[in-house]
């Protein structure tokens, strides 16, 4: 809530042309390892999202704990209208180690 809902929204839904939405989010749920590097190192640039284009940036959400950054991404991935696998707590550690 303290640092996703600013710009997602409480329930993932995004502001429309700004930020997109993480609920029901065809992006999100189609490769897990990038939304990994996403929340570590932040992205700027247009990406399609439901079929509708953003552009903004996102910044790297640097304060989290590998575990953390775990724990956020599998509620999400299971929230709102997503199913997905868990995020593991070493495949944080591993796009962080592969990445820095």
């Amino acid at each position: 809530m303290q640092t996703c809902a600013v710009c997602h929204q409480t329930h993932g839904q995004g502001l429309p042309q700004v930020f997109p939405p993480l609920a029901g989010s065809d992006f999100l749920m189609a490769d897990k390892a990038r939304s990994i590097r996403i929340v570590l190192r932040g992205m700027s640039g247009p990406i399609m999202v439901n079929s509708i284009t953003y552009d903004s940036v996102m910044s790297p959400v640097v304060q989290l704990t590998d575990e953390q950054v775990a724990n956020v991404l599998t509620y999400i991935r299971n929230s709102w209208g997503n199913t997905g696998e868990v995020v593991s707590v070493d495949e944080v550690r591993l796009e962080r180690e592969n990445h820095q």
